[in-house]
């Protein structure tokens, strides 16, 4: 298959309209396109830094609060400051006028859709003019340089030319720099926020880590895709963190036919710690541990899964290093922590058992994972 367009979209700061975006991310998908949903209510430096670390071919925005001549506009702006050629476009149903429009289009604006405009126009508008193969610049940043590197990783595989990360790799790059740990487990559990919550911890443990995040989402059969890591993430909007999300694009287990190589890319750049989040898994073996190049798996688990059979039929618990309990809150928690304890006692593996609230801020929980990732790092 050849690699599908991926475009970011998003909903401006003070803007907390998410309805028509929504509908308009799942017609993107069903045409083959991959949408990175940063979510509503992100600023200007948020939209840019997620655009450019994504690669993304286009921004959408919708935006239907107000302000929307001078927030595009300033959109725009910044990716010209940072060297990209990253287009723009938008709407607002009526709250955008022509004339509005006419003045975005001079400030370099691509297009704004008006209220009546189909969703199959759109779509083939995006597919229209953010399919054809663009011309590089050089990169302008180290965001942008790795961002290109991790797409050519990406499109290689999809185009059956397998490309590694040691064959584009910096010459003097010869061994990891980084602490590379895995988070896998059932959709729903809650991965997204926790990881959210230790890069916070990380970040203010030290002033100067670097964190990178590699976060996976389920590619539609035959379709794009909705890489939406990023709308439950507050924390890691940040110029310390580098975050790629990718699509499964076929493959089963959680991860991506690229993952392997694109993980090795980032585990030997500039980052303290990286961070590689799976889809929502189920019962299945860890997805990463056999590529070797993950130094701590995290099976994050909800309290809600089912009888103890159900528990006994879950694999990852026989691999995982750290298994942590989220949502630790809910009713059935404590009978859960005795099972899933019960159950790594019979592994005889000395593994460690975490409850948490991740949504919950300065959970002791997650205090007590941040400093057990520490110590082991």
């Amino acid at each position: 298959m050849l690699s599908p367009i991926r475009i970011l979209t998003a909903v401006p700061i003070c803007d907390g309209h998410d309805s028509a975006i929504n509908t308009i991310n799942l017609e993107f998908i069903r045409h083959g396109i991959e949408v990175i949903y940063l979510g509503y209510h992100r600023s200007v430096g948020d939209i840019v830094r997620a655009a450019i670390q994504e690669d993304v071919r286009a921004i959408g925005i919708s935006s239907y609060n107000g302000g929307h001549v001078e927030f595009f506009a300033e959109v725009v702006d910044l990716l010209h400051k940072r060297g990209s050629d990253i287009k723009v476009f938008g709407g607002g149903g009526g709250t955008i006028t022509h004339a509005d429009a006419a003045a975005m289009k001079r400030k370099g604006v691509d297009k704004i859709f008006f209220a009546g405009t189909s969703l199959m126009e759109m779509t083939d508008y995006v597919r229209k003019h953010y399919g054809k193969a663009r011309k590089r610049t050089a990169a302008k940043s180290s965001d942008m340089e790795l961002a290109r590197k991790l797409t050519e990783i990406e499109e290689a595989y999809a185009k059956g030319e397998r490309r590694t990360a040691k064959q584009i790799r910096k010459p003097q790059a010869t061994s990891r720099n980084s602490k590379v740990i895995g988070f896998t487990g059932p959709g729903g559990a809650g991965k997204t926020t926790l990881i959210d919550e230790l890069v916070l911890r990380f970040l203010n443990q030290n002033p100067k880590a670097q964190i990178a995040i590699l976060s996976h989402d389920p590619s539609v059969i035959g379709q794009g895709a909705l890489l939406g890591d990023r709308a439950t993430m507050i924390n890691s909007q940040d110029d310390r963190v580098f975050m790629r999300s990718m699509a499964t694009r076929g493959q089963a287990g959680g991860l991506s036919p690229a993952t392997h190589d694109c993980l090795a890319l980032l585990a030997e750049s500039k980052f303290d710690y990286v961070i590689i989040e799976t889809v929502g898994t189920g019962q299945e073996a860890m997805p990463f541990q056999q590529n070797g190049i993950v130094d701590l798996t995290v099976l994050v688990m909800n309290p809600d899964y089912g009888s103890r059979l159900q528990l006994q039929k879950i694999v990852m618990l026989d691999l995982a290093d750290i298994v942590v309990v989220n949502k630790s809150d809910l009713q059935r928690a404590r009978t859960a922590h005795t099972e899933i304890e019960q159950r790594l006692e019979q592994n005889r593996r000395g593994q460690q058992l975490i409850d948490t609230v991740a949504k919950r801020h300065r959970d002791p929980g997650v205090d007590q994972l941040f400093d057990l990732i520490i110590q082991r790092g």
